[in-house]
């Protein structure tokens, strides 16, 4: 996250980006995150009135309220890549879900002050975002209010390396709001810091096994692939851990990614017939697509300029034949890797540099085209949004190589 510290955030974007063309072209390891921290130019200190107060989220465009509730997952059947020792994968799940009414109470915390204090350390940012004050960002969904009536299509998000589930919340509270599902994963040890019960937090020991161990990334896309597997069968088998499971509708699955977790989207998609249609939001692939593709399913790569085709990120030109069926390649003007996320909103409120694309800009072309995609896809709504340019949306490039 955060736009212009863009020098910072190659802590993580060097896996989720640009490591597969490094690794093409020069066979060496990622840089340090150590070594892109120090390059960057220093972060100034928030100004005092902004401090003091919180950010609030871009409100859902939806009908309906949103619902929330917040699940710690322990899969028994894998040893965790990143610490065997551990026994057992261990995942943090946020469903948001359409509510019959918005409901009384304090809305769902954005994040723990823990959680935060490690990004904003993470990225080096920790001067102009305050921890406290991040983690006090206000959401628009209530802890487990009543859910809506009817039967809803489900839908998995995967967030970018190092970064954690609640950076993608703003697209899940609208999602929500517009009558889906919506899983947000924390996968273990693949992030700064996730809070988990005990008091505990798991730190990002994968960023040390990509960095210094040289592990492939593939690692990582395999593993999100069947952490989302396991989330399914939890969410929809015969003993579901949510009590309105039976709101799911199973035969209308989707995923959609940031980084390395939209990369994680074609790969779950192949390890799991279940999830119909999938999203990559601008994220490198890891893994190189069988001649069948997807078979047949639907897949949109939205992207910044750099994932254009013939861009810096040959990934992209290197997958798009082989996508089979329903496909588009979008970029987005303006944009930077994390304008797919809610960084838009927290640069803009912290004072922080922002690209040329404004952050409600940012944050309508990310909500517009991703639940037109899912509304296309997995409800059989056509969207004439995803037919070609359009006029109220000028930043957005269809791409046809």
């Amino acid at each position: 996250m955060i736009g212009r510290t863009r020098a910072v955030t190659a802590v993580a974007l060097s896996f989720a980006l640009a490591l597969p063309v490094v690794a093409a072209s020069t066979a060496s390891a990622a840089p340090q995150p150590s070594a892109l921290a120090a390059a960057a130019p220093p972060v100034s200190a928030a100004p005092a009135d902004v401090a003091a107060s919180p950010l609030q989220l871009p409100s859902p465009t939806g009908e309906y309220g949103v619902g929330s509730s917040v699940f710690h997952l322990v899969d028994r059947s894998r040893t965790d890549p990143w610490k065997p020792g551990a026994g057992a994968r261990e995942l943090m799940l946020t469903l948001h879900y359409p509510a019959a009414r918005p409901g009384p109470g304090r809305p769902t915390p954005y994040a723990t002050t823990a959680e935060t204090g490690l990004l904003v350390k993470g990225l080096g940012i920790e001067a102009a975002v305050p921890a406290a004050q991040l983690s006090a960002t206000r959401t628009h969904s209530r802890p487990d209010a009543r859910p809506a009536r009817g039967s809803h299509p489900l839908i998995v998000l995967s967030p970018g390396f190092s970064v954690s589930r609640y950076t993608l919340t703003n697209l899940a509270e609208d999602l929500a709001s517009r009558g889906y599902l919506v899983a947000s994963l924390d996968h273990a040890y693949e992030s700064f810091g996730i809070s988990v019960p005990g008091g505990r937090t798991l730190t990002c020991l994968a960023c040390d096994a990509l960095g210094d161990g040289g592990v492939s990334g593939s690692v990582v896309t395999a593993t999100r692939a069947g952490d989302v597997s396991f989330v399914l069968d939890r969410l929809t088998g015969r003993h579901p851990i949510w009590r309105y499971a039976d709101m799911i509708d199973k035969k209308r699955i989707g995923m959609a990614g940031h980084s390395i977790g939209g990369a994680s989207a074609a790969s779950t998609m192949l390890a799991d017939r279940r999830v119909g249609a999938g999203i990559n939001m601008d994220g490198a692939f890891w893994d190189t697509l069988p001649s069948t593709g997807l078979g047949g399913r639907p897949f949109m790569m939205l992207g910044t300029d750099e994932h254009r085709p013939g861009g810096h990120d040959k990934t992209w030109d290197r997958e798009w034949p082989t996508l089979g069926g329903w496909k588009r390649w979008l970029t987005v003007a303006g944009s930077e890797h994390f304008t797919f996320s809610d960084s838009p909103a927290i640069e803009e409120h912290f004072g922080l540099p922002q690209p040329p694309l404004p952050a409600r800009r940012a944050i309508d072309i990310t909500r517009t085209y991703v639940a037109a995609f899912f509304d296309e896809h997995l409800r059989g709504i056509p969207q004439p949004v995803l037919a070609g340019p359009t006029a109220g949306n000028p930043e957005v490039r269809f791409e046809n190589p």
